[in-house]
């Protein structure tokens, strides 16, 4: 893994096509209304009786100020009071939820992602944590995989205290630039002593990981200041980092709409900070996960992609890909055995809904036997940079190069451009080829002709 990329721009400028992040597969851009809460009920029950471990998703909506780059499921409000009916609401889906679950099946892994989890008052985020255990097995060794994201304007030490005591141990920090005119140009005004001091609290109360979320190509970055950025997030020293690609997609993200869009970097730009910031944290001794992310050696991440138990699920690259996921909140997705479904992406459509005592699931996927052997292929390429056929054949009982004839010549051109190692027994992703690993993926995407590309960030 030393070898981990190879930076080849030829290969890049050729490959480095608009397409899915593969948090599932299929994804979310196949799910569809005939999916509905009979189909969850009946996921759950085959869950309950195989006793499978849980990994449980809470969304939080609900942010005090935008930022204009944001793609996320949010609630921009300044009143706080917004918050109470939202919970009432999903302390009601957490009870409905868990009566069709067994008690005894173990939480492994908690997150809460928004909008701002921390916008909830510290009695509520007291209260939700309560009830969560009051329903659902949560661990109390400490052992789980317990996270939250935070945002630093929104935390100080009596939060992290707090969620310390509630039983986080994991925190993500959205941080994206320190550059005061590139924050000034997206609307997020923060300060690198806010976040020093947000993650030095989680260092002194023992929070087991930290991670760092950044974001490349935003307005008015340029390759000198955005590895400024990076240099001072080295000297954080977070476990883990997440270098995201800014999307540009104004026209199904009305926030971003207020960017201007001759204040973004050109393509070239953003492909000098990429490389710039690889060399950086390489440097600076972190492994290269896959897609954005980055590791400690010492980090989980990187121990299971050596040891090829890493997975990837909706929550991102993770070691309990295991676990029946089950989100609960607004728009949340769940994966529980072969189904995908999510809920009302509408806040009073998921509030009203389960006012009515119902559920608010409002589409998803049962995968058939093809989707789970695609979805088998692409977790491996994806988590392992590898694929042994032999593997695929005997688990789903079929000869790989005579049920995938069709994309040989496909995979044979990306052996001829070196992004991948090609023979009859399996597929290596090469070092040149791994930041385009979701390039080949798509080739055994079995939906992507019929999409719409322009749905879908670019590779890089």
């Amino acid at each position: 893994m030393l070898d981990a990329i190879r930076w080849d721009t030829d290969l890049i400028r050729r490959y480095d096509l608009a397409g899915p992040r593969y948090t599932s597969y299929p994804t979310a851009v196949q799910f569809h209304g005939q999916v509905g809460t009979f189909d969850l009920f009946h996921a759950l029950r085959d869950s309950r009786k195989a006793q499978r471990p849980l990994s449980l998703y809470m969304h939080v909506p609900f942010c005090a100020n935008i930022c204009y780059y944001c793609a996320c499921n949010k609630v921009i409000t300044k009143d706080r009071g917004r918050a109470a009916p939202y919970l009432q609401r999903l302390e009601q889906e957490i009870q409905l939820i868990a009566c069709h679950l067994d008690p005894t099946q173990k939480v492994e892994q908690l997150h809460f992602g928004g909008g701002t989890p921390t916008f909830l008052s510290h009695d509520e985020l007291r209260q939700l944590m309560a009830h969560l255990r009051k329903h659902f097995n949560l661990l109390e060794d400490d052992s789980g995989d317990y996270g939250i994201e935070i945002d630093p304007r929104e935390a100080d030490w009596s939060t992290m205290g707090l969620l310390r005591e509630l039983g986080f141990n994991r925190v993500s920090i959205g941080l994206q630039d320190l550059d005061p005119a590139v924050q000034r140009a997206v609307n997020r005004l923060q300060s690198l002593e806010e976040t020093r001091a947000v993650i030095d609290a989680a260092r002194t109360l023992q929070f087991r990981s930290i991670n760092i979320d950044l974001i490349y190509g935003l307005p008015k970055q340029t390759p000198d200041n955005f590895a400024r950025t990076v240099e001072e997030v080295i000297s954080l020293q977070p476990d883990r980092l997440s270098v995201f690609n800014y999307a540009h997609l104004p026209e199904r993200f009305m926030p971003q709409r207020r960017i201007n869009g001759h204040e973004l970097p050109a393509p070239a730009q953003k492909l000098e900070m990429l490389e710039r910031t690889i060399a950086q944290l390489t440097a600076a001794g972190y492994r290269y996960i896959g897609m954005d992310h980055f590791a400690l050696p010492d980090d989980e991440l990187a121990i299971a992609q050596e040891e090829q138990t890493l997975q990837r699920n909706f929550q991102g690259y993770t070691t309990h890909g295991h676990c029946d996921l089950i989100g609960l909140g607004v728009s949340a997705i769940s994966q529980i055995g072969d189904l995908y479904c999510q809920n009302a992406s509408d806040l009073n459509q998921y509030q009203n809904t389960l006012a009515s005592a119902q559920l608010a699931t409002s589409r998803g996927l049962v995968c058939n036997a093809d989707d789970r052997l695609r979805r088998d292929v692409i977790q491996q390429l994806i988590c392992n940079f590898s694929l042994q056929f032999a593997d695929i054949e005997q688990r789903f009982n079929i000869d790989f190069q005579g049920y995938f004839a069709e994309l040989w010549p496909q995979l044979q051109g990306m052996a001829e451009d070196g992004l991948i190692e090609l023979d009859r027994e399996r597929i290596n992703v090469l070092p040149a080829g791994r930041l385009l690993v979701r390039s080949v993926c798509m080739v055994f995407d079995a939906y992507l002709q019929q999409q719409n590309r322009q749905r879908f960030s670019r590779v890089i």
